[in-house]
């Protein structure tokens, strides 16, 4: 039983759902056989759950029917009936969270028997409960079509000619909630696609843009925001969108919950860092900002857990801003949300960072030999780092050697696109500046302009940099 699914789901609960689990398995409108509340009440010890000598079969099956014969199909049995009340368990648990949703429920129930005064004393708590609601986001607007719709079908079951159908507000509201689910899946897309290189059709595009523009639709906010995302994705040029979208995201954080409000901070910050990977710095200090404040506010810490390339990148960009006291405070405070896997290597590597942009080189090499990292791109940010160290300490052989070994790692492992074509045109940028001619002024300056118009390519300042204090 040890990779059941059914242990898998019961690993994941919590002391409280463990508890009201069990009042459900104890109702005999959810279970009748006492061997599968014997079953539950042997797995809710939690070392009957962890160890694998208290999971096997056979074991489970003398705990439950005890000095009887082992019986592989009644062992099944008993499980298969355990999963079934189980997952009774989990849509109750996941549906009953939403109050107006089952209470809209409710309301379909009253109607389909023709109740029509506790339909009516329903829905009004319905409304006093969706006005007081304190999120506009997607499932606010979600539930006010559906609200609107359960409405129109009750008054349009009553039959009289007199009635005044609420028609209009359905539609407007199907609408609303359709275009706000468009427009984040199209922000989706495009962030997906700036990623993975991938192909995807949209349906609907041009319509939707047109519809929000031509309604006025931007006064939802649910709309407004992914409106300007994507406005800021495909129009990068325009720094309004940008903007527009930054002043929408600190307005109106309150009107959704923590979930959605990190894909919008990190669709913001992806916007700040790909504008800053083609050489504008202005974004910078933009992404710094909004990385401090999600972190501030918690915003972008899920689940008690950070991403190692968010951890990553938040470091990063501070180091570029010399902000050397925020970044080591904030290592110390949030690695505990990396996980364990990627806590030594990510910490280390961002440590050796720090001490690289100090000047102290010889702690650099200590934190990155300490990180024993098996991620790809931090094997290559961290090769990148010894190679920069090599250069300035014109330690040339061991970083023609380094340079080599990080081409040949690119061609073995499967590096995505972007971050492919940046790490190679670094190695032949590096490699050209180790061939430069210090007497030839005019080479000196092709390279410049050469290094200056390349995309993509992270380390242009670096190289530049380098490059005016090459002296004959």
């Amino acid at each position: 039983m040890n990779k059941s699914q059914l242990v898998s789901i019961l690993r994941t609960f919590s002391r409280k759902e463990w508890r009201e689990l069990g009042k459900w398995m104890q109702s005999p409108a959810h279970n009748q056989r006492q061997d599968v509340l014997v079953l539950y009440e042997y797995l809710k010890q939690e070392k009957h759950l962890t160890g694998d000598e208290f999971l096997a079969k056979e074991v489970v099956f003398k705990h439950i029917y005890t000095n009887e014969a082992f019986d592989d199909a009644r062992m099944r049995q008993c499980i298969h009936f355990f999963n079934k009340a189980l997952e009774s368990f989990l849509i109750y648990s996941e549906l009953s969270q939403d109050e107006i949703y089952t209470k809209t429920a409710l309301s379909r129930v009253y109607r389909k028997k023709q109740l029509d005064k506790p339909f009516k004393k329903n829905m009004k708590q319905i409304l006093q409960l969706q006005e007081k609601y304190p999120m506009r986001d997607a499932h606010f607007l979600r539930n006010e079509y559906l609200v609107q719709q359960e409405q129109y079908t009750f008054l349009s079951e009553q039959k009289k000619r007199t009635t005044v159908f609420n028609l209009q507000e359905a539609s407007d509201a199907l609408d609303v909630t359709f275009i706000a689910d468009k427009l984040r899946q199209i922000c989706l897309i495009l962030s997906h696609q700036t990623v993975y290189q991938a192909n995807y059709d949209i349906g609907f595009l041009d319509e939707v843009l047109n519809f929000v523009e031509s309604k006025n639709l931007l006064a939802q906010p649910a709309i407004a925001i992914y409106y300007y995302v994507y406005k800021a994705l495909t129009e990068k040029e325009d720094e309004q969108h940008f903007q527009n979208l930054k002043r929408e995201i600190t307005t109106n954080s309150h009107l959704f919950p923590t979930s959605e409000m990190r894909d919008f901070y990190l669709l913001a910050i992806n916007y700040c860092i790909g504008r800053m990977n083609i050489g504008s710095d202005f974004y910078i200090r933009e992404a710094f900002e909004l990385y401090k404040l999600g972190f501030e506010k918690h915003i972008l810490v899920e689940n008690e857990n950070i991403s190692p390339w968010t951890f990553h990148n938040v470091a990063l960009i501070g180091l570029r801003l010399r902000e050397f006291d925020w970044v080591e405070q904030f290592v110390e405070n949030f690695q505990e949300f990396l996980s364990l896997k990627f806590r030594k290597s990510f910490v280390n590597y961002i440590l050796g960072r720090l001490h690289y942009d100090k000047g102290n080189y010889d702690k650099t090499m200590d934190y990155i030999n300490e990180a024993e990292i098996d991620d790809i791109l931090l094997n290559l940010n961290s090769k990148l780092l010894l190679s920069k160290i090599f250069y300035e300490q014109e330690n040339y052989n061991v970083l023609e050697s380094l340079l080599e070994s990080m081409r040949t790692y690119l061609v073995r492992k499967k590096v995505m696109g972007y971050h492919k074509s940046n790490y190679k045109n670094i190695i032949r940028y590096i490699r050209k500046l180790l061939k430069v001619n210090p007497f030839n002024k005019q080479h000196i300056d092709k390279l410049k302009q050469e290094i200056t118009t390349a995309n993509p390519l992270t380390e242009k300042e670096w190289l530049i940099r380098q490059l005016d204090q090459v002296r004959p």
